[in-house]
């Protein structure tokens, strides 16, 4: 133990061991245990305790007096700052190491269920530009490190990057990302150039006012470039002025849009999206199959191993031809017609309705007549009645948020009773827990992790049911 900080211990010359979930790191201190923000196993550091529980305590890597061999150098100068790919430090191979074992210990410790061997975790081919989307927040007041607020670099200007872990109003201005495809730094710059400019007003993310509030942009596998400029009120000559001079420099972009937002949050469900030049989407393929993807629409953030992960999904599905398969939370439809046609007939819930739309769309535009889209909250929707009326499934696929399944749509599953049950998630803690729920009427087969995010802790795992 070290000396104590307003009753928060510095925990002096400590070993790091092991890493836990949400990309900290792990070790013990007198019997308990601590986790490290800014280490990885094999660091000796200084500990400063943030969160003091009665099991465990929270801290960061204040000071490095040994550097673990394990480590690489990060490749991006915002590494550490921005809260992005905290991983960069660690190999890439061990990346892959410690997500794989954390989806099997989850599955395990919570699940509780006897488990088959896991497949060896299918890596991204690309671990750098592999994201399709980045949302971009503008602040009046970019973030400064100890560094530039000494040498007075960057003292009052405004910035356009990423929110620091932690803190909602603290951004840091980003001068190059190392996660999408060109030319999305380009645009971020030209617009955050332009604005200095032109005297834009930045947000001010304290006193929610401001004129620009978010930037998004969104590149396809197939070409297409999607802008989106979130305005927290609308002044029409400054913003058609912006959009045209924008255009006009990148005639790249096929769907350049604006929405206004006022409100006290950045969502954007509920607000009318406008369209100022090209269309209203942007369309992606995957094997011959193509998607239109809206401005609200989900799609899988790395387009290229998201390919991979449907593979493992309608593999684990192991369709014949004859089956009725509902997809939960089906998105744009992805997942619904990329196994449509080795099927009979595929039903699709999801909760956003321009979701539902564009997944209708997606299959007119692909010839795909055997599929059927519902919005609506899933637990509502999914019922003996509907189930009753659109046939008996016999394969489920369900690819549900972080939070997991609603306990009600464990239990209609489990009274409709298919053969297989196939379980995409983005979070093996709340897999696991669904899967202990249906443990009484289903075996897990098979179990595949894939990593979709390279140098993020965030890790997808694939899961085959079968009805006992």
């Amino acid at each position: 133990m070290g000396r104590s900080r307003n009753n928060k211990p510095l925990l002096l010359n400590v070993e790091v061991t092991d890493v836990a979930a949400e990309g900290k790191a792990l070790c013990r201190v007198d019997d308990r245990v601590v986790f490290v923000n800014g280490a990885v196993p094999g660091d000796v550091v200084d500990i400063q305790v943030t969160k003091k529980r009665s099991s465990y305590y929270e801290g960061d890597a204040v000071f490095f007096h040994k550097y673990s061999d394990m480590r690489v150098e990060p490749f991006c100068k915002h590494f550490g700052v921005c809260g992005g790919c905290k991983w960069q430090s660690i190999p890439y191979e061990k990346q892959l190491e410690f997500k794989a074992r954390e989806v099997l210990q989850n599955l395990r410790r919570i699940g509780k269920v006897e488990l088959p061997e896991q497949m060896p975790i299918l890596a991204s081919k690309e671990n750098r530009k592999y994201r399709n989307k980045l949302e971009f927040t503008f602040s009046n007041k970019r973030w400064l490190t100890k560094e530039q607020m000494q040498n007075g670099d960057g003292l009052g200007q405004p910035g356009l990057g990423f929110h620091i872990p932690g803190l909602f109003d603290k951004v840091v201005d980003i001068e190059e990302c190392h996660l999408q495809l060109d030319p999305s730094d380009a645009i971020r710059s030209w617009v955050r150039n332009y604005a200095v400019e032109h005297g834009l007003e930045f947000f001010d993310l304290r006193t929610q006012q401001g004129f620009l509030r978010n930037l998004t942009i969104r590149t396809a596998s197939t070409g297409d470039l999607m802008v989106l400029f979130s305005l927290y009120r609308d002044d029409k000559p400054v913003r058609e002025a912006m959009l045209s001079e924008l255009h006009k420099t990148f005639p790249q972009i096929t769907s350049l849009l604006y929405v206004i937002n006022p409100k006290a949050n950045d969502t954007i469900g509920d607000l009318e999206v406008q369209t100022f030049a090209g269309n209203d989407y942007i369309m992606e393929e995957m094997e011959g199959i193509k998607f239109k993807v809206g401005p609200k629409s989900f799609y899988q953030t790395n387009s290229a191993q998201a390919y991979e992960l449907y593979k493992v999904a309608r593999s684990f599905a192991d369709l014949k031809g004859d089956e009725i398969v509902y997809d939960l939370y089906t998105g744009t439809g992805t997942i619904a017609n990329f196994v449509a046609r080795k099927c009979q007939r595929v039903i699709g819930i999801e909760y956003v309705p321009e979701a539902i739309e564009d997944a209708k769309v997606n299959s007119q535009i692909n010839g795909i007549e055997n599929t059927i889209f519902y919005a609506g909250d899933m637990k509502d929707v999914l019922s003996m009645d509907f189930i009753a009326k659109h046939g008996v499934p016999d394969v489920m696929i369900v690819d549900p948020p972080r939070a997991g399944m609603h306990e009600d749509v464990i239990k209609t599953i489990l009274s409709a009773s298919p053969r297989r049950i196939v379980y995409v998630s983005c979070n093996s803690a709340t897999q696991a827990r669904d899967i202990n729920l249906l443990d009484k009427d289903y075996r897990v087969t098979k179990m595949q992790p894939v990593d979709m995010f390279p140098h993020t802790h965030h890790v997808e795992s694939v899961v085959c049911l079968e009805r006992r």
